[in-house]
């Protein structure tokens, strides 16, 4: 890890031409890594100012560049109702979508950074559960979800696509 000093905010509209960026550089890493993730024109700048007017987008700062963004959202994904498997909780959860990071910061674990601010967030608001999903060949999500102890549900579908589902239970 090197010694910058990140923070964790909201995004503003005023940040959403460098979100903008982050995601279509991530667009491509999927692409190029042959991915079919987010290759069917989603996410798009509509989306992303979309979290941002729900409240829901995220920045992971570098003083004052972004290094990575994620959108968390409290219960709102109706797709999760409708699981092919098994939530391991029924109750409220907190749900993250959109999970990028910045070219200049691969590689240095900030992914893992930004998740455990999204664990924070979910203890802050007396909620002990995490789920997301992604896509069956997204590697790097893939390990991050085991290196972070989330345990595989079963599948949900987005957009035509089956999606794994993970979730983690967080200690009070």
């Amino acid at each position: 890890m090197n010694n910058m000093q990140y923070s964790f905010r909201k995004a503003t509209e005023k940040d959403l031409n460098q979100v903008w960026d982050i995601l279509q550089d991530a667009i491509k890493r999927r692409r190029e890594e042959g991915s079919n993730q987010w290759q069917d024109g989603y996410p798009n700048a509509e989306v992303i100012q979309k979290d941002v007017e729900k409240d829901g987008g995220y920045v992971l700062t570098d003083g004052e560049t972004i290094a990575g963004y994620c959108a968390i959202f409290i219960n709102d994904e109706p797709e999760y109702a409708n699981i092919k498997g098994e939530w391991l909780t029924d109750g409220d959860f907190v749900l993250y979508h959109r999970v990028a990071i910045s070219e200049k910061y691969l590689g240095q674990g900030l992914a893992q950074r930004m998740l455990r601010h999204v664990e924070d967030f979910a203890r802050t608001s007396n909620i002990w559960s995490v789920k997301a999903d992604t896509n069956f060949d997204n590697i790097g999500m893939l390990r991050i979800f085991e290196k972070m102890g989330y345990t595989y549900c079963g599948e949900v579908t987005f957009r035509g696509s089956a999606r794994k589902a993970f979730e983690k239970v967080l200690d009070e």
